[in-house]
């Protein structure tokens, strides 16, 4: 069944300035209606038409007609024609895109000005050669083989149901363009340090700071590289999501606009001897959501700003704290959300690999069976330029979403979906960002990693319990209660969920005695963390809070506020 949400994506979707963080005044989305086709391995054109920029041609909202499949060999091309003024021929001209899935070579007036592999991550193209004032074309032409080829594709397979998706393909993030002096403001690295009340701010150049808290300038000082502002900052938290604006200037001209928010994230042993997470140096217990990002007329991309803010908040008012990004990156203007509104985030790194073997990465664990994921075969991973993808794109997310405040942990592999060499990622991430908590391996093949990771659970079918282990205990995963509401189903013959319920009524009540009974006397035994499935359904799998069209909200925002608000008051007697 097709789905529809109720926002309206217009006819320029996703227009805010897409990264909150680094904001020039000379910059032009765009976004919109692009020319598109696609071509298949013998050169035969189909769909031919326009395309709703930046929703992908297998989505409702892309506007491309039903059916589309990209089959194996086949491309798609993406063209356009802009005009530029000479606001965007300031010295240097880059051309950004938030995502294409998954691999593309770009062309701007018919030069080829890159590629890009990797369907999740952002990258950005100096067309500063290619460029001129007045009139310019723009040309894509995109391959998506990561379904097939082993390279990063998430949630989305083939042979889509249950728990795997729909597939989509091509640009689905927000394509823009941005002019700055030659001599201009490099990359931004924002490091707080919350026991000094300090931040870091690195930058290449001689330039000028000012910080604002609010409306008032609090700060205003020149710095080479490289500057550690010292203030009474106010701690950022869920509780208190305070962030100051600052403005950074050098003598060109080059403006760059960015927030940060001074917090830190770790653990702590409490007063009964037992390891803790922690928030700024105390004992903090992460309550929270998995959240797979997936909507019903945009896929992978939300239909606009309003409605990522409009689900996050309804998760804030739900009494949650935190959300596990599942197995995708979303734009940074969600990350900017949770920022503001005060939602930590787990951030997993979306994976690969070849045909995930029920067998070997999900019946065997629950018999207490762990397996080396340095068995390459084993784990699916045999494909070495695969390997390599992952290996690139894992520092391309660590700096992309570095500065980002609410990002609490780092998920590099989740129940053993193309796992391989974790102790190796887990050092290597550790090494690139100490700042924050990793957890290896959530839920399977626990390769025993120490101090930079967790014990982490996840547990559906067996009782809820705290293991015996030196690492903080985590139930990373859990629930998945399911609730069908007719009308709202993507498929009304298919369910996916872990315990089914029939009425509101029933399904608040099991909620309760989850949390309630069950999870909240884990707290006092060293539980740190827990994470429900889900946000929303996705397709056949119904275990969401809300429906796949965000239509209904199955579980009243007061009884899961009623229900958190005996968790947190549990959690705050941990000293």
């Amino acid at each position: 069944m097709k789905l529809k949400t109720a926002y309206d994506v217009g006819a320029l979707p996703h227009a805010e300035h897409p990264m909150p963080q680094a904001q020039r005044e000379s910059w032009l989305n765009l976004n919109g209606k692009w020319e598109f086709c696609k071509i298949d391995a013998a050169g035969n054109k189909s769909f031919e038409g326009e395309i709703l920029v930046p929703f992908s041609p297998e989505t409702l909202n892309s506007g491309v007609a039903d059916g589309f499949v990209l089959e194996r060999g086949a491309k798609m091309r993406y063209f356009r024609t802009i005009t530029i003024d000479k606001t965007m021929l300031r010295g240097k001209t880059v051309l950004h895109f938030g995502a294409v899935d998954s691999s593309c070579e770009v062309f701007f007036n018919g030069t080829s000005v890159g590629t890009h592999r990797g369907g999740f991550t952002a990258f950005a193209l100096d067309v500063t050669d290619a460029c001129r004032k007045g009139e310019n074309t723009i040309e894509v032409i995109v391959c998506d083989e990561a379904t097939r080829n082993g390279g990063a594709r998430g949630k989305q397979s083939d042979n889509r149901g249950g728990i795997w998706y729909t597939p989509q393909s091509g640009i689905w993030q927000t394509v823009w363009l941005e002019s700055m002096p030659k001599k201009h403001i490099g990359e931004i690295k924002i490091t707080p340090n919350a026991s000094k009340k300090t931040v870091k701010i690195e930058a290449s150049g001689k330039m000028q700071i000012k910080v604002f808290d609010g409306e008032l300038e609090i700060i205003e000082q020149k710095f080479t590289d490289e500057i550690t502002l010292a203030y009474d900052f106010e701690l950022w938290s869920p509780e208190h999501p305070k962030l100051y604006d600052f403005l950074l200037t050098n003598s060109a001209g080059d403006e760059v606009r960015s927030y940060f928010g001074v917090r830190s994230f770790g653990r702590v042993i409490d007063k009964a001897g037992k390891v803790r997470l922690a928030l700024n140096g105390k004992p903090y217990f992460f309550n929270g959501v998995l959240d797979q990002g997936y909507w019903s007329d945009g896929l992978l991309t939300y239909p606009s700003d309003q409605a990522a803010i409009d689900e996050l908040t309804m998760l804030k008012e739900m009494g949650f704290n935190t959300v596990r990004k599942h197995i995708k990156l979303e734009p940074m203007r969600w990350y900017y959300h949770c920022d503001r509104l005060g939602l930590t985030v787990w951030q997993d790194f979306p994976n690969g690999g070849g045909e995930y073997k029920f067998s070997h990465v999900a019946a065997l664990p629950f018999l207490g069976v762990k397996h080396k994921d340095s068995d390459y075969k084993y784990f699916a991973r045999e494909n070495a330029e695969a390997r390599a993808e992952f290996d690139g794109m894992v520092d391309e997310i660590l700096c992309q979403l570095y500065n980002v405040v609410s990002i609490s942990v780092w998920v590099p592999f989740n129940e053993g979906w193309g796992q391989f060499d974790s102790q190796k990622y887990t050092a290597h991430v550790h090494e690139k960002d100490p700042t924050r908590i990793i957890d290896s391996v959530s839920g399977w093949h626990d390769q025993g990693i120490g101090k930079t990771s967790l014990c982490s659970l996840h547990t559906y079918y067996t009782p809820l319990r705290v293991p015996r282990d030196p690492r903080p205990v985590v139930l990373s995963e859990f629930g998945g209660y399911s609730m069908k509401v007719e009308g709202h189903v993507f498929d009304p013959d298919k369910e996916f969920g872990y315990k089914k319920f029939k009425t509101e009524k029933e399904l608040v009540e099991a909620l309760r005695v989850l949390y309630l009974k069950k999870l909240k006397p884990l707290i006092a035994k060293g539980l740190c963390a827990a994470i429900y499935t889900q946000v929303s359904d996705v397709e056949e799998e119904i275990n969401g809070l809300v429906t796949y069209d965000r239509a209904v909200q199955k579980v009243p925002t007061a009884a899961l506020r009623a229900i958190n608000d005996e968790i947190d008051a549990t959690a705050a007697q941990i000293e």
